[in-house]
């Protein structure tokens, strides 16, 4: 590996602490705290969806506004920003159990992680380009495994106690702002020209996009209350999430040179396929290996969708828009994880917990199938460079 390879996923490794506190901590926690806090304050399923979709518009209404900010700000500075607002939001979650205020701040937290999580990709998606290859990409995306380990493994041995939890999750977040801190600047903070949103290429790709959105954040979401209403132990609550949280930490060992070199959509589809297929083993058994099963195989694959847009979209897109272009994939991300889980939780609330896993298996293996018949326009050679490989 050259100085610049290992200079860009040096860089990558830091950045990843912002996909660990925005994607982790900020939304995939949340997972773990629904049993408690559906116990404590008297939630029905569809209320725990929509809190989660509030999360969603929150990370709708910071994807829209995060291209104008880092046009003022620079990719650097408005990291920066959006790492803090995540950790002190994550910590003033533990405040009040009232319904509306805890939607708000549930909002405010997706509204800055999805200002982390553009302006990361910002960074990671020009080291790539330095670096001549995908990892840097997928090194950063898979960041929110350590943030699912570090979840997994801490906030299902609280019990009851979810206002304890997210005051250690703002801690955490505030402790990975500082680490990160550095990895931002090495782009310098310097405001930027944002470009424009070039989604007429990609049009399959975002439908995708959307279709995995809407699918795959019912399984992270409902996947505690799914064991929980099965009477699974804490001991296997927690292993199931850490082995999730792992397989998504080393999932670009796997993943990044498929990412890299497969033409087209065929490594979005390859990931979306394994993803629904994965979702639907716990529809086949409840036994707690096909659990664990499902669980390595959707964190195996989940976070590499993104990975794998964001690489389809550097090669398609002139660098100049790849800020603008993001925003905007984000925000289809965005309006698909806003639906998803409160319908889903509606079906629930009429059925079992099983259903919010069917929902995310149906629309990923419907997404794999459109990535993998469709086809993105010819890239612009001139303007948007190649990874090499990984």
């Amino acid at each position: 590996m050259t100085s610049t390879r290992r200079a860009g996923v040096g860089q990558a490794v830091r950045l990843a602490l912002g996909t660990a506190s925005a994607l982790g901590f900020a939304r995939f926690a949340y997972g773990l705290l629904l049993p408690a806090m559906r116990d404590d304050l008297h939630w029905t399923l569809a209320d725990a969806g929509a809190m989660s979709a509030g999360n969603g518009v929150g990370y709708l209404l910071g994807a829209l506004l995060a291209t104008g900010l880092i046009r003022r700000l620079g990719a650097a500075a408005a990291f920066r920003v959006g790492m803090a607002l995540t950790a002190g939001s994550l910590a003033a979650t533990a405040v009040s159990g009232e319904y509306p205020l805890l939607l708000g701040i549930r909002a405010l937290s997706g509204a800055t992680g999805a200002l982390v999580f553009i302006a990361g990709g910002v960074l990671a998606s020009h080291g790539a380009a330095r670096a001549a290859s995908a990892v840097p990409i997928t090194v950063y995306f898979a960041g929110a495994g350590l943030g699912i380990v570090v979840g997994g493994v801490t906030v299902p041995l609280l019990g009851a106690h979810w206002r304890l939890a997210w005051l250690g999750l703002g801690g955490a977040a505030a402790l990975a702002t500082v680490l990160s801190w550095s990895a931002a600047g090495a782009d310098g903070g310097r405001p930027v020209a944002a470009g424009h949103a070039r989604l007429r290429p990609l049009w399959t790709t975002a439908l995708a996009y959307l279709l995995f959105a809407t699918g795959y954040i019912t399984y992270i979401t409902f996947l505690s209350a799914y064991l929980t209403d099965r009477h699974a132990p804490v001991g296997q609550v927690v292993l199931t999430w850490t082995v999730l949280g792992v397989a998504v930490a080393v999932a670009p060992a796997v993943w990044s040179r498929p990412i890299a070199t497969w033409p087209g959509g065929r490594a979005l589809g390859a990931l979306l396929a394994a993803l629904g297929g994965g979702s639907a083993l716990v529809l086949v058994s409840s036994a707690w290996p096909v659990v664990l099963l499902s669980a390595l195989a959707y964190g195996a694959t989940f976070m590499g969708v993104p990975a794998a847009v964001t690489a389809v979209m550097r090669a398609h897109v002139p660098a100049a828009d790849w800020s603008a272009t993001l925003a905007a994939l984000t925000t289809v991300f965005a309006a698909g994880q806003t639906a998803g889980p409160w319908l889903a939780g509606l079906v629930a609330d009429r059925t079992s917990t099983a259903a919010t896993l069917a929902w995310t298996a149906v629309l990923c293996t419907a997404g794999a199938v459109i990535a993998l018949v469709g086809r993105p326009a010819a890239p612009d050679h001139q303007h948007a460079p190649q990874t090499n490989g990984a």
